[in-house]
């Protein structure tokens, strides 16, 4: 096969935000650049969220201004929640902006303070200030979409109004998240399909949790239903602070090993990612949780 998967990493954002440890910018910046020199081409690194709610995001100004200006080889994204975070997003010159829609008002008012209607609202008015005053390109992510800590089972039909607002409004990426870990492939497949009905022109990204043992499987499946991009955090870090016993993203270097031995490209250094897991899970004070990062990849 000589089929593209594109890894959006997210390991410096949703990788570290539900860690006990907190680590500095220039901590945060060596991951950064550690990754992009494996082969990441678009990364997650901040999120312009309340540090007095989540100290582990916080620094973000001072991350994106040690990057440097645009790089046309890398693409920097930073996690937006609200018209303040759309503000800080664009002075401080991220690539891209990733605007969060949850689909339930129970991990709505927890997460953002804001029900699902007040979130679309403020999507509506995000994209209205860029086409007025410019900015990034921007991601519309659907957390919770397989299913809520709160309010139990996420229907199709409340997955698809959401996608089916997201696109009246010309979001041209639209992201599927399975943020507790609940989904399976078989709901995965299904529920890609609903989205690209109600949004046909959007194009489509997955984003899945291992909590249940299931990541993989959601990903393998969503690329057997096309879907060409897929989140992951190296060494399987990642959880949300406002969800009960979140646990980690799939592993970028299972989701890699995984697909290049089926003859994908990703662009990614597999024996890099593997070292890069094991250290930093080593610095958060914890076993990696990554397959690779403990077996190593094969033909060893």
């Amino acid at each position: 096969m000589s089929r593209f998967i594109e890894i959006v990493e997210v390991g410096p954002r949703d990788g570290l935000q539900n860690e006990k440890a907190i680590l500095s910018v220039d901590e945060k910046l060596d991951l950064i650049r550690r990754l992009e020199a494996a082969g990441a081409r678009r990364t997650e690194v901040v999120s312009f969220v309340n540090p007095n709610r989540v100290p582990q995001m916080a620094g973000a100004e001072e991350i994106m201004d040690a990057l440097g200006g645009p790089d046309p080889k890398r693409s920097r994204i930073g996690l937006v929640l609200n018209m303040r975070g759309w503000e800080r997003c664009v002075s401080t010159g991220c690539d891209e902006a990733n605007v969060v829609v949850c689909a339930s008002d129970g991990f709505g008012t927890r997460n953002q303070g804001a029900t699902v209607s007040q979130q679309l609202d403020t999507l509506a008015a995000i994209v209205e200030r860029q086409a007025i005053d410019g900015g990034p390109p921007i991601t519309a992510t659907i957390s919770v979409a397989f299913g809520c800590p709160f309010d139990g089972e996420i229907s199709e039909d409340q997955v698809m109004a959401i996608a089916r607002e997201a696109a009246s409004m010309n979001v041209p990426e639209i992201a599927i998240a399975d943020t507790i870990g609940v989904a399976d492939p078989w709901t995965v497949r299904k529920r890609i399909e609903a989205v690209r009905a109600a949004a046909p022109d959007a194009r489509l990204r997955m984003h899945f949790h291992d909590t249940r043992n299931t990541g993989l499987a959601n990903a393998f499946a969503s690329v057997e239903a096309g879907v060409d991009v897929l989140d992951a955090s190296v060494g399987g870090l990642g959880g949300c602070p406002f969800a009960p016993a979140a646990t980690g993203n799939i592993g970028t270097e299972d989701l890699v090993y995984m697909l290049e031995r089926a003859g994908f490209e990703t662009s990614y250094d597999l024996a890099a990612l593997i070292t890069i897991g094991r250290d930093i899970s080593e610095r958060l004070g914890k076993a990696p949780a990554s397959s690779l990062a403990r077996a190593g990849g094969f033909p060893s």
